[in-house]
């Protein structure tokens, strides 16, 4: 029997996963957890917007009206992730950077203070845990921040993850589990009688598997030979991200993440362990550009700075610009598509690493009994074509 690990492929798997970010790899790690045999087809595996993510997981914070079927999503898989980080490190004595440090909202004047009350009176509605601070009790809390700040919400269930070591950690646990990685792109999906079998390289190779799972981010509805309205578009959003340094006699700069609506963007900050502080993001439709501008770092900046003055005085050590992919009501596709063999895993939109742990988890269940899980029925990439034909 050959032992473990990543390799060339060698036989017809039982899955292949199209996409090797944070979702692709976190399905293929726990389908080959279900006995499995797993091949996961990407040029460059463990990328993708994870690698600029700031990896906030505040299902609670991030909130928004209507949105109540993606909070229960989003409050399954933020339970299961000191779990899921636990495994994953002692699978591969790899951390992660999950840290449960709570997170605060602010308001920096009165309006933003009315909308945070109102999002607080949304929060006790639903039963979830958040609780008013004053101005005074906010920056108790946080001391850097400005002195301006109204009030805030103190949510202490909201955490975060390092989407980089996250990604390094579930390639390592994918290899350990004997995923097979297959650095190549996908160039057409071969379906034969009405079923997905499989994909054709650029080179004419054709990779084979008794279920396909399309997990590409935002070029998912990209993919030739998808037969029209199996996947609706998957659009791309452009986020510009800023990574500052906290030198030693500045620390600990702030102790949770930070989060604000100023002049109608949202700001928000993460503290990582390791003295790094995450700025972001930015939230452009622009196609598939990734280019950072002058004027996207000026505006994160400007706003961190109106939040927390202190700011300027940290060294920039790194601008970046990721894309989310977001479906046209951005919650994310999740289980079989009108395609019999082909399942879906994309659409997170901005909740792809909060969301890695239950989708890992559904789309895992899915492929290894052919039942669709009742969490993941809300979000079935057959709802659009539902909406267009009834």
């Amino acid at each position: 029997m050959p032992a473990k690990g990543v390799s060339t492929l060698a036989r017809t798997p039982d899955v292949l996963v199209v996409g090797g970010g944070i979702i692709g790899l976190g399905v293929a790690w726990r389908t080959a957890q279900r006995g499995l045999a797993v091949t996961v087809l990407d040029p460059a595996p463990g990328g993708g917007a994870a690698q600029v993510a700031a990896g906030m997981l505040a299902p609670v914070t991030e909130l928004q009206y209507g949105e109540e079927p993606l909070l229960r999503l989003g409050m399954a898989s933020n339970e299961r992730y000191a779990a899921f980080a636990a495994e994953l490190t002692a699978a591969t004595g790899l951390d992660t950077g999950y840290r449960q440090t709570g997170t605060l909202a602010v308001a920096l004047d009165s309006d933003d203070r009315a909308e945070l009350r109102e999002l607080l009176a949304f929060h006790q509605r639903l039963g979830l845990e958040s609780h008013w601070l004053t101005g005074r009790e906010c920056r108790r809390l946080e001391p850097m921040l400005a002195p301006g700040v109204r009030g805030g919400l103190q949510v202490t269930g909201d955490h975060q993850v390092d989407g980089r070591r996250l990604s390094k950690a579930l390639l390592a646990a994918c290899a350990r589990e004997g995923v097979v990685l297959h650095r190549a792109e996908a160039a057409e999906l071969v379906v034969t009688d009405g079923r997905a079998t499989g994909v054709r390289l650029a080179d004419g190779t054709e990779l084979t598997a008794g279920q396909l799972v399309l997990a590409a981010g935002c070029r998912s509805h990209l993919l030739p030979g998808l037969p029209p309205g199996v996947l609706p578009a998957v659009r791309p959003v452009k986020g510009q991200v800023l990574r500052l340094r906290i030198p030693a006699p500045y620390a600990p700069f702030l102790s949770r993440n930070v989060r604000a609506v100023v002049r109608g963007q949202h700001i928000y900050l993460v503290p990582r362990a390791d003295g790094e502080l995450v700025i972001g993001a930015t939230s452009e439709e622009l196609g598939y550009d990734t280019t950072v501008t002058a004027g996207g770092v000026y505006e994160l900046l400007r706003d961190a700075h109106e939040l927390i003055p202190g700011i300027t005085e940290l060294p920039l050590v790194e601008t970046g610009a990721g894309l989310r992919p977001g479906s046209p009501d951005n919650a994310p596709l999740l289980g079989p598509t009108t395609l019999p063999g082909l399942t879906a895993a994309t659409g997170h939109y901005r909740n792809g690493v909060l969301l890695t742990p239950v989708t890992a988890d559904l789309i895992a269940d899915h492929l290894a009994t052919g039942a669709v899980p009742e969490l993941a029925a809300p979000f079935s990439p057959s709802r659009f074509t539902a909406e267009v034909t009834s």
